[in-house]
């Protein structure tokens, strides 16, 4: 048995990383078995336990030219605990010498160091900050170290965590040889992972379709495109623990991982990150409304081939046939993949996938990315028009109001600060976007527009 521990329960993981070892559990490569940890104090895993960590994945899409609906039952997941209600389960994991993996994905936001966590606040601290506790655990027990896979989308995200994990070593006063045993017997891996997953239905007769599809109600179910990509850095012997090659997603191992992470990072996330704001004050819900409004189409078509495709590599072709791939998986009807989902956290998804090629473009053509702006002032105007209801923060768009989630002090910025303290605030973006030349002139004058009532895209 290889055991997994897996710090978050949403519906990327269990649609992505636990359907890829469900698929090498029916081929009989290994026995898996993923132990889910809700480590953050909001939601609920009482669905698991109602369904016994059983659930569906269906992946929806166009395969060769004919639409699919394929359903896979996961058996993979064998436990879910609530952090916050069974300290002593968690740290009983650390004591399992069967467990050989540590999956998380936290999203961009998750991988920090906080000076001020401190033992004694567990487990209200940073993931970081639980891994340390949860290795520190195991060292103390005389186990084995474990292969650490953090798939989410921040450059050399293995690498970021493994800083992070030290800096707690220090902040807690672990130790110098608990430090020792965590670089000599952990092996920190790159990942990079690509599948477009919009995760359980969001309206009543999609929801009531994919329940006659599988054959029974399923609270759990989670629909995915049938794409899926997953690149680790080789080390140790991880490719004697996983399995590379088609088993349900495409797994490549390799010594770098940077080429893969920048293209999809850039190509698919960047361009996602730069639609949303704008798609959701235009008032649609979906990506795939997005992409089958002539407009917006036209304004991601043109976001990726001046502002994005020219930074990812010297091979333009290459990274042009990457991106027609996406705008294909863009416009699969069947994800309703939400346009309010990807927009959680979106500062910092806005810092680790667009900034980058915004820099880029600014330093080859020394003028600000006409349409990077644009998606970046639709994005400020829905901070700036947040208003906090009892505990929840609400986005007032000019059609309807939605529900945005983010880290809150980036939700209650625009109170009591302006844009210029925003745009120059290196805490945030670690540098001041104010000296990108002309970019807060021309940030105030979209504003503007926008306030009046202009749509920008219709300039573009």
């Amino acid at each position: 048995m290889v055991k997994i521990v897996q710090f978050g329960e949403g519906n990327f993981l269990r649609t992505f990383v636990d359907l890829y070892l469900d698929t090498l559990n029916k081929e009989g490569s290994f026995k898996y078995g993923v132990t889910i940890i809700k480590s953050v104090p909001f939601g609920s895993i009482e669905q698991f336990k109602k369904q016994n960590c059983k659930y569906n994945v269906v992946l929806r899409g166009r395969t060769n030219g004919k639409d699919v609906e394929d359903v896979y039952k996961v058996d993979s997941v064998e436990d879910a605990i609530d952090l916050y209600e069974d300290k002593e389960a968690f740290y009983r994991l650390a004591e399992d010498p069967e467990v050989k993996l540590i999956v998380s994905n936290t999203t961009e936001a998750g991988i920090v160091f906080n000076e001020f966590d401190k033992k004694e606040l567990f487990p209200d601290v940073s993931y970081p900050a639980k891994l340390v506790l949860w290795l520190y655990q195991r060292y103390k027990s005389n186990l084995s170290g474990v292969y650490i896979l953090p798939v989410e989308l921040i450059d050399n995200n293995a690498q970021v965590l493994e800083k992070c994990v030290n800096d707690y070593i220090d902040l807690f006063e672990l130790g110098k040889d608990f430090k020792k045993w965590n670089a000599k017997n952990n092996f920190y891996c790159n990942t990079l992972v690509d599948r477009i997953v919009s995760g359980h239905p969001k309206d009543k007769e999609t929801e009531s379709h994919l329940y006659d599809l599988v054959g029974h109600e399923d609270k759990l179910l989670s629909v995915g495109e049938p794409f899926g990509l997953w690149v680790i850095e080789d080390k140790g012997d991880i490719k004697n623990i996983l399995k590379d090659g088609h088993h349900n997603i495409d797994v490549i191992f390799t010594k770098d991982i940077s080429y893969y992470k920048k293209r999809k990072v850039r190509v698919l996330n960047g361009s996602h990150t730069n639609m949303v704001p704008v798609g959701l004050w235009l008032g649609k819900e979906t990506v795939y409304d997005v992409m089958n409004d002539k407009a917006l189409s036209s304004f991601v078509d043109k976001t990726l081939k001046e502002n994005i495709i020219p930074f990812v590599s010297s091979n333009i072709e290459e990274t042009t046939f990457f991106a027609e791939d996406v705008k294909q998986r863009f416009l699969n009807p069947y994800l309703n993949h939400q346009l309010t989902s990807i927009a959680l956290n979106s500062i910092s998804k806005w810092k680790a996938r667009v900034l980058p090629s915004f820099s880029d473009f600014y330093q080859k053509n020394h003028r600000i990315p006409k349409y990077f702006a644009i998606g970046f002032a639709y994005l400020i105007s829905m901070y700036m028009n947040i208003e906090k209801i009892e505990t929840k923060y609400f986005c007032h768009l000019p059609n309807r109001v939605i529900e945005v989630k983010d880290d809150e002090r980036y939700l209650n910025y625009f109170n009591e600060k302006n844009v210029h303290d925003f745009l120059s605030d290196k805490s945030i973006w670690d540098i001041d976007l104010t000296s990108f030349e002309n970019f807060e002139t021309i940030i105030n004058n979209y504003l503007i527009d926008i306030k009046k009532g202009k749509n920008l895209i219709e300039y573009v």
